[in-house]
C-alpha cells in the first residue's frame, strides 16, 4: 500500500526511538519489550512520567498527564501484566497523591513545574483553569484494571468511578473533546473490568454515544487545517461499542485519511505553540510520527 510505504518511510527518517518501536510492534511483528524498554526511559524514580513523552510538554518532573500518555501506550501494546515493574510504578505514582487534590489528579490539567520547561501554551500553569476529569476519568480505569483488588489505591479508585460519573450527569454534554475522550476510556476500563456494580453502565453508554455526536466536528472541510474533533479521537475499531452510531462519519474519516497523506509520509499537525519556544521545532516532528501511527492504524482498522 502507498500510504503505508510512504509513512513508513517518514518513521525511519525522523520518528523517535519510542515511535519507531511503536511502528514496529504494531506493523512489523516486533517485540513488546522495545517499546517498554525504550517508554522507561521517559518514567522518573516516582513512578511517574516526563520528559516529554508528550511532545507539548518538555517538563522533566512526574506529571498525570503524561503518566496518563504513558498509560495509553501500555494499553496500544496489551502489557496486561499487573505485576510488570512499569506499571506497578505508575500504581506506586498514582498512590502516592502526587498533584491529587482527593478526587483528581491534575484537576487543573496542568502543574506548576511546566513553566520552568518548554511547553505548549495550554500547558502553562494558571489557576484560573476549570477543575475537570482530563486525564483523571481515564486514569480511574487504569487503576481498575491494574490495581490489586485489596489495595487502598484500587478501594479509593472504585469511589472515584462513582464521583467522574456524577460529575458527567451533571455536566452532560461536556464541552471538552478531551475530556469527553477521557470518560469513554473510563467506559471501556469499567466494561472490560465489568464494574457495572459501580455505575450504570447501560446509561453510561447511552449518554456517551449523544456525547460523541455533540463533540465531533462534521464540518469536514476544516480538518485538514484546523484542531477539530475527528470520530477516531473516540473510536478506534470497528468493536468500539461507538462504533455503529457513528459509522458514516467513521468511513469518511478512513477516506480523509487517505486522501491527505503528504508527500513526505506525514499528515498535518493541525495546532502550534505560538510562542518563544524554539523547541516546538522538534515536538512537531514528533507529533507527525504520532499521527502517522494512529493514522496507519486507523486505516487497517476501517478498511
Amino acid at each position: 500500500m502507498e500510504c503505508y510505504e510512504r509513512a513508513k518511510k517518514f518513521i525511519l527518517r525522523n520518528s523517535r526511538p519510542l515511535d519507531m518501536a511503536r511502528w514496529n510492534y504494531l506493523f512489523e511483528n516486533g517485540s513488546k519489550e522495545e517499546v517498554i524498554n525504550i517508554l522507561k526511559a521517559y518514567q522518573n524514580a516516582d513512578g511517574g512520567f516526563a520528559n516529554a513523552l508528550e511532545p507539548d510538554c518538555w517538563n522533566i518532573n512526574s506529571t498525570p498527564l503524561q503518566t496518563w500518555v504513558a498509560t495509553r501506550i501500555i494499553e496500544e501494546i496489551n502489557l496486561d501484566d499487573k505485576n510488570h515493574p512499569i506499571i506497578k510504578g505508575i500504581i506506586d505514582y498514582l498512590s502516592s497523591n502526587a498533584e491529587f487534590d482527593g478526587h483528581r489528579w491534575n484537576g487543573l490539567n496542568t502543574v506548576v513545574t511546566n513553566d520552568n520547561y518548554p511547553h505548549a501554551p495550554w500547558w502553562s500553569y494558571t489557576q484560573k483553569q476549570e477543575l475537570q476529569y482530563n486525564p483523571t476519568a481515564s486514569i480511574i480505569g487504569f487503576i481498575l484494571k491494574y490495581a490489586e483488588k485489596h489495595t487502598d489505591i484500587y478501594k479509593l479508585a472504585c469511589e472515584l468511578s462513582k464521583e467522574a460519573y456524577d460529575y458527567f450527569k451533571k455536566n452532560f454534554p461536556l464541552e471538552s473533546m478531551h475530556e469527553s475522550a477521557c470518560f469513554i476510556e473510563l467506559y471501556d476500563y469499567m466494561k472490560e473490568c465489568s464494574m457495572s456494580n459501580l455505575i450504570d453502565m447501560e446509561e453510561f453508554n447511552k449518554l456517551l454515544q449523544k456525547q460523541i455526536k455533540q463533540v465531533i466536528t462534521y464540518d469536514t472541510k476544516t480538518w485538514n487545517t484546523d484542531y477539530v474533533c475527528k470520530p477516531s479521537f473516540f473510536i478506534k475499531s470497528k468493536s468500539s461499542d461507538f462504533y455503529l452510531e457513528n459509522k458514516d462519519i467513521c468511513k469518511f474519516e478512513y477516506q480523509f485519511i487517505l486522501e491527505t497523506q503528504n508527500e513526505d509520509g506525514s499528515w498535518n499537525v493541525t495546532w502550534d505553540w505560538n510562542n518563544e519556544f524554539e523547541e516546538w521545532t522538534i515536538s512537531k516532528n514528533w507529533w507527525k510520527s504520532d499521527i502517522i501511527i494512529k493514522n496507519i492504524k486507523y486505516i487497517k482498522e476501517f478498511k
